[in-house]
């Protein structure tokens, strides 16, 4: 993982604007490497090698949808909250 030094450049309220199963890989998949928190692990994946159900599976939460928060950092998606990997982020 890299240390990121930037800003959001776009704010999505994930509850008004929902992201449905069907529409996640074109955000996923357009990532150099997505990194997906699960509770203590961060499990980094690239999207060009990786099984896509299981990576779409890990990202997207009980309800089908995009797990949040996620953000698009550079070339990178990070999906999910664990406070070592946003430590790591925000660097």
């Amino acid at each position: 993982m890299h240390q990121a030094q930037s800003t959001i450049g776009t704010e999505i309220d994930a509850k008004k604007e929902v992201i449905a199963a069907a529409a996640v890989w074109p955000v996923l998949g357009k990532a150099e490497m997505v990194h997906v928190a699960s509770g203590q692990k961060i499990l980094s994946y690239e999207p060009e090698t990786s099984n896509r159900e299981e990576l779409i599976k890990l990202a997207t939460g009980r309800s089908g949808n995009l797990r949040a928060p996620t953000l698009k950092i550079g070339n990178d998606v990070y999906v999910g909250f664990n406070a070592s990997l946003y430590e790591k982020i925000v660097r």
